[in-house]
């Protein structure tokens, strides 16, 4: 087989892959061909040895047993199954973590052990960590573990269920835009339309996301279908080739009113959900495939494992503070095929808005409670954009009345369009989205690291070392929680490793040590942190300039440890401890810092 580029990088490189990391997740975007990737993997450098292949959906499993069952004897694992592992067959496929003996059996006997959907490894949850205890405890010592995944991130505060501690390191293979670059993957083209009757404000996030219970009532009370149906009735005319679309819904209840408005424009359509018999998935997604189904309305199902490259319009009825769920299912309509151009996205979530194009996104290992309520703010991303000090970028929301009495609300870039008039309905009647939602705040990242490396060689070098130096104990003991956040970040930079990291594991492996340093120290002298409602990057600022709410003892204290750093690290290593170090104060403020403190890096019963 013809391998993609980036398919055979991996490959090229995979010998020292192996030799570097044990544990490890191959990321590249949905599309890109995974699948395909890891039957080569097995093919060149596991043949005639022992694997297993976990995925959590029969769909998945059934591509994987395609693909796999060309060349490899290969055996699905049922719940029922027992006995010795590997007996007539090289590969175990299973969805099904039930039948324990005969996975431990396998696990102690495997070379290799390959997760689809790496992204639901939950190092804290019952299947997986049972998975990963055997692997760690019981597995060959050349065996590997291999994760893949579109979206290596976990949207969860526990930091007992973080990726970092399943996986080494993330193996970046390959982004979005090259692969469209190189006809992979075809543009995504962004209708994004905010529906201004849906209302989210009350509903309550502190599970991590909307729960479908108070989600569905509030979309189909509002205009979101309404907006859905009339963009895609337009966009449906603009595609080259008949129109192929997945519509992505909240829950039954949503798809159902979607699906009988997308019936009443003649349109072809059906609904499948996870509680769909796989006999009669799998005949619906095939006549969806071939053109007999125009509109496929979705629960939970399409968003990982469905491969439908003829799908050229993405419609998103699901509001979300998941950066996974968007990306997942934004990408399963970007697959290349003979006469497709693009895929158009329309959005009336307030997801576009919230955590940009998918072709932007960033993920990382470890989270906390600030990575998922930034996304409460639904335009949390063009306020980003706006922010970029360099390319400060503003998007306008086009308030024009239509026919119907309701309002256009299309998104879009201020300076693309002729007279800045809307593309959608033609007329200029927008607002500035970043004036209009006060999203301004009164420092963004690029001000504050301006601030940073200005402010503390100029303070520093006229500061009295003997006098500030020993000020330590009794800055602490006086500090208000806000203060501690400062003295935690510049306790950071002081710490923190400035070394060069090859991977984002080491990049957190360095942070969280030091992390894990400010946290011993606080423990042992009783210093607690209570847990913030947020993380204010002004509050770096105002210590630098002992303003407000940061006084002088705290605020030149501080600035003693970062300029000591300063004068015994190159640039380079300040500007690598700087980013570990905003990171860390992020960190203390959000999960706080007390006696009960228990986390995978940290007990503070041992400092105790």
């Amino acid at each position: 087989m013809q391998l993609r580029n980036w398919q055979q990088k991996v490959i090229d490189s995979f010998p020292s892959t192996i030799k570097q990391y044990r544990r490890f997740i191959l990321k590249a975007p949905t599309g890109a061909g995974k699948t395909v990737l890891a039957s080569e993997i097995i093919e060149r450098f596991y043949k005639d040895k022992k694997i297993i292949v976990l995925c959590h959906r029969l769909v998945l499993l059934e591509q994987l047993e395609r693909a796999l069952s060309k060349k490899h004897s290969v055996r699905k694992l049922t719940a029922a199954d027992t006995g010795d592992a590997f007996e007539g067959y090289d590969i175990l496929l299973s969805t099904n973590m039930r039948a324990k003996e005969m996975l431990a059996d396998a696990i102690s006997k495997a070379d290799l052990v390959i997760v689809d959907e790496a992204h639901r490894v939950s190092p804290n949850g019952t299947a997986y960590k049972r998975i990963l205890d055997d692997f760690n405890e019981n597995a060959k010592t050349e065996a590997h573990f291999i994760g893949l995944t579109a979206s290596p991130e976990r949207n969860t505060n526990d930091q007992r269920d973080q990726l970092n501690l399943a996986f080494d390191a993330i193996i970046d293979c390959a982004n979005i835009e090259d692969l469209i670059a190189e006809g992979v993957l075809v543009q995504p083209v962004y209708r994004p339309h905010f529906v201004h009757d849906l209302n989210l404000a009350s509903i309550d996030t502190s599970s991590g996301d909307f729960p479908v219970t108070k989600l569905a009532p509030a979309i189909i009370k509002s205009s979101m279908i309404d907006y859905a149906m009339w963009s895609y009735n337009e966009e449906r005319l603009k595609v080259s080739g008949n129109p192929v679309s997945a519509w992505f819904c909240a829950d039954i209840s949503v798809a159902e009113a979607t699906l009988n408005r997308i019936q009443q424009d003649g349109i072809k359509a059906a609904i499948i959900t996870a509680g769909t018999p796989i006999k009669e998935r799998m005949e619906l997604l095939a006549q969806h495939e071939n053109g007999e189904i125009e509109a496929m309305v979705s629960v939970g199902v399409l968003a990982e494992g469905w491969d439908n490259p003829y799908c050229n319009i993405i419609v998103h009825l699901r509001p979300t503070l998941s950066k996974v769920l968007w990306g997942q299912s934004v990408g399963r309509g970007l697959r290349s095929a003979p006469g497709k151009e693009k895929c158009v996205i329309i959005d009336v979530s307030s997801n576009w808005s919230t955590f940009g194009p998918v072709e932007k996104l960033e993920w990382s290992l470890w989270s906390n409670r600030r990575s998922s309520l930034q996304y409460m703010n639904r335009f949390n991303w063009i306020g980003q954009q706006h922010d970029d000090e360099e390319e400060a970028e503003t998007y306008l929301l086009c308030k024009s009345e239509l026919p119907n009495k309701t309002r256009c609300s299309h998104i879009y870039k201020k300076g693309i369009h002729k007279d800045d008039t809307c593309p959608v309905c033609g007329t200029y009647a927008a607002t500035d989205i970043y004036k209009e939602q006060k999203l301004d705040s009164s420092l963004n990242e690029s001000g504050l690291h301006n601030l940073f490396f200005e402010r503390v060689p100029k303070v520093f070098d006229e500061m009295n070392l003997s006098v500030w130096e020993s000020l330590g104990s009794t800055a602490w003991k006086t500090a208000t929680d806000k203060e501690k956040v400062f003295l935690g970040f510049c306790m950071a930079f002081a710490e923190v490793s400035g070394d060069e990291t090859n991977s984002e594991t080491d990049y957190w492996d360095a942070a969280l040590a030091a992390e894990a340093h400010i946290r011993t120290y606080l423990v042992k002298n009783q210093f607690w942190v209570k847990k913030q409602d947020d993380f204010e990057l002004a509050l770096i600022a105002d210590g630098m300039l002992a303003g407000k709410k940061i006084r002088t003892l705290q605020a030149h204290y501080g600035i003693s440890l970062c300029g000591t750093a300063f004068k015994t690290h190159s640039p380079a290593e300040s500007e690598r401890k700087y980013q570990k170090a905003i990171k860390i104060a992020e960190r203390l403020a959000m999960l706080g810092c007390s006696s009960q403190d228990n986390l995978p890096y940290f007990n503070a019963a041992d400092h105790i």
